[in-house]
This record gives structure tokens, C-alpha cells and sequence, in this order.
């Protein structure tokens, strides 16, 4: 009874937080736009028993789905989503990684503070922290006049409002989501392994390459796929950094939903985005039952 139980609350949290919530969106979808309270129809009738189901069903088609195609605002906006998560994954590599590396060689003392500095951000509100950065990144804010109080540069830099302003924001919000995993997987690491590859003739970047990279590879991938996901759906930062120059489809997906009431093209929208993320949570879950198997 004890192992049912606790099979069943997994299994019952993803029906209660996914799977319901995905049936009420797909049927919505698939309904058509009407001017009432939803502004769908048809809705499915389940006090007429398996007769409303029948014709719920015989009301349904694709049309939302077939709408998307024929438009190039959505194929667009979901080619740019993909592009500004992959660049801010990429980015946020290559800024995170140095910073785990560096807390994880860090002497064993000075690792919780580190690690609290890398968390702290999350402490403030996630709005709060994107509005800090529009008064850092506007043309009369703390950035610019720093840069033109040194000298640096002549002219206020424009970066709000452009896709730049959307990168920095990302890369800063995600940041403690790559570090954390690579310095979980770095910190674990044996020195003795670097010592031998040196006394055996690797040169420090060599060692690097052949010992740390491949025993952090776990980390990069967890981390890589905890920015890309959400970074792909994000729908603040481009909002209020990005202005009308960005296209995420996170804004379309907003706009269809409360601005233009259209909810069952905005729920078309909502079904291709998760279907396009199935694809790296099921790598992200694979990848995560390897490094539990490597532990064992």
C-alpha cells in the first residue's frame, strides 16, 4: 500500500497540474471564437451525458491550427523565440560556467557564501528585478551615464527596446539556473584526478579539456535545458525590455489572449509552444535518469 501511494502522488500531480489543465486547453482550441463569456464555443456539455460528448466532438475541427500556417506572424514569432533562447542559453554559458568553476575550486569555507550570493537574487520579486534593469539599461539610466561620466562614449547608448536589452535580461534572470547544476556536478569532482593529469604531462588547459569538461558535461546539460525552456515561453522580459522590436511568442500568445479575446487561436498558439518543448524535457528528463543511474 505504501509503495501505491507513493507511485500514485506523482502520477496524480501530473494529471491534476498537467494533463487536465493541457485536455481544457486542447479543447479550446479546437472550439470556435464567439462573442460571450468564454468567448468560445462550442463547450463540452458533460450534464448531457454521452450525447453532449458526441456533439462536442462533431463540432470540432482544426481551423485554429490551419489559421497558423497561413499567418507569418506566428511561424515567425516561433522561429524568433527559438533563436533568442538558444543565443541566451549560449550566453548564459558562457557566463555561468566560469562563475560554478570558480566556486567550485573556491576554498571549502567560502562556498556557502558564494552559493548564497549566486541565490539571493530569487529572494527579490522576479518583476522587481526586470524593472531594476530598465531603469539600468534606459537612455537616461545608470548605465549610460556611467559609461558617459568616464568618457567611454559620447551618445547614450540605445539598448532598451532591442533585442540586446532582452539577452542581458535573460542571461541575468537564468543565470543561478546554469550555475547551479554545473557547480553541483563540478563540486564533486576529485582534485587528485587534475594532479595526475599534470604529473602525467597535460598542461592545465589540457587537463581541463580532457578531465573537467567531460565530468561537468552532466551540469552544462541540466543548466542548458533549465534556461532554454523557460527562456523559449518568456513572455516579461521581452514585454518590457524588448518593446515592439521583439518577437517572442509569449507576447503573440498574450496578445491573442487578452488583447484580441481570440482564446481558441491563442490556445492553438499554447498547444505548438508545449509540443515544442516536449522535445528538450524529454532530453532534460533522459539526461536526468542517466546521472541518477551513473550515481547508483
Amino acid at each position: 500500500m505504501r509503495r501505491f501511494t507513493l507511485i500514485a502522488v506523482p502520477y496524480l500531480w501530473l494529471l491534476a497540474f498537467f494533463l487536465i489543465p493541457f485536455a481544457i486547453v486542447l479543447k479550446i482550441s479546437l472550439s470556435d471564437v464567439a462573442l460571450a463569456r468564454p468567448p468560445y464555443m462550442p463547450q463540452l456539455d458533460l450534464s448531457a451525458g454521452w450525447e453532449g460528448l458526441r456533439s462536442f466532438l462533431a463540432d470540432l475541427d482544426f481551423e485554429n491550427f490551419t489559421f497558423l500556417t497561413t499567418d507569418d506572424l506566428y511561424w515567425k514569432a516561433y522561429l524568433s523565440s527559438l533563436r533568442i533562447a538558444a543565443i541566451s542559453t549560449a550566453l548564459t554559458l558562457l557566463v555561468g560556467f566560469p562563475i560554478a568553476y570558480g566556486m567550485a575550486r573556491a576554498a571549502p569555507e567560502w562556498r556557502p557564501t558564494l552559493l548564497m550570493l549566486v541565490i539571493l537574487p530569487f529572494w527579490t520579486s522576479f518583476l522587481i528585478r526586470v524593472y531594476s534593469w530598465m531603469g539600468i539599461l534606459s537612455t537616461e539610466g545608470l548605465l549610460n551615464q556611467f559609461l558617459l561620466g568616464l568618457g567611454v562614449i559620447s551618445e547614450p547608448l540605445a539598448i532598451m527596446n532591442t533585442n540586446k536589452a532582452v539577452y542581458i535580461g535573460i542571461v541575468y534572470t537564468y543565470l543561478p539556473f546554469m550555475i547551479l547544476p554545473i557547480y553541483a556536478a563540478l563540486e564533486k569532482m576529485d582534485d587528485s584526478l587534475l594532479e595526475a593529469a599534470e604529473d602525467l604531462g597535460c598542461s592545465r588547459l589540457s587537463a581541463f579539456w580532457l578531465i573537467t569538461a567531460p565530468l561537468s558535461k552532466g551540469g552544462v546539460i541540466a543548466g542548458c535545458f533549465l534556461v532554454f525552456i523557460p527562456a523559449l515561453g518568456e513572455f516579461v522580459i521581452p514585454s518590457l525590455l524588448g518593446g515592439s522590436e521583439t518577437l517572442m511568442i509569449g507576447k503573440v500568445l498574450f496578445e491573442e489572449f487578452f488583447t484580441n479575446l481570440d482564446w481558441p487561436v491563442a490556445s492553438a498558439v499554447a498547444v505548438i509552444l508545449l509540443l515544442i518543448l516536449i522535445v528538450p524535457i524529454i532530453l532534460f528528463q533522459r539526461n536526468q535518469q542517466k546521472a541518477r543511474e551513473a550515481e547508483q
